[in-house]
């Protein structure tokens, strides 16, 4: 065997070695890369749901904080003027409705779809109840008339719609 020969077949396992180490480190580093990159991004997830988690915490207690604000119950006696005739007592009831829904439209990008469509749907039918109760009433009812009747029909309601959203709320705050 001459020196040539040998040269080449050393340079032959050599190279072929250099292609093993290669790939076995392309492959170590490919997997070791990756699984750095889904440890840094399991991280990252996690220190964003702990900037995330007041501000949803936040976001639910603002929405049951306008259910009740917006419930007639409570908005007719405090928005209560005397000597307020129905029709302007329905505007201010609306009004005051409208403002607080638009006050916390935001907090719909912390709150699930189905707790911000129970709000949205809790808001529209508190307008539509109190349009309903207004137009039952003759032109010169009072205030404290269109009260009497808001409550009424809440009353007369299978079960209060504002306790369901709470409820509603706050299963999904839970769940």
């Amino acid at each position: 065997m001459d020196i040539a020969s040998f040269s080449l077949d050393l340079f032959k396992y050599i190279l072929a070695g250099c292609a093993v180490a290669g790939i076995a480190n392309w492959m170590f580093w490919t997997k070791y890369n990756n699984h750095v990159f889904r440890l840094k991004m399991l991280e990252a997830r996690h220190a964003a749901k702990k900037e995330v988690l007041p501000l949803r915490l936040q976001a639910y207690e603002r929405l049951v904080l306008l259910i009740e604000r917006i419930n007639p119950a409570h908005a007719a006696v405090r928005l209560h003027q005397p000597g307020l005739g129905a029709s302007e007592f329905e505007q201010l009831l609306i009004e005051e409705i409208r403002a607080e829904y638009q006050h916390n439209i935001t907090q719909q990008l912390y709150v699930s779809d189905v707790a911000w469509s129970v709000t949205e749907r809790v808001k529209d039918n508190t307008v539509a109840l109190i349009r309903n109760a207004a137009t039952g009433l003759s032109a010169g009812a009072t205030a404290k008339e269109l009260s009497t009747v808001l409550l009424a029909h809440i009353a007369a309601l299978d079960a209060n719609p504002y306790d369901m959203a709470l409820k509603t709320i706050k299963s999904e705050l839970v769940g």
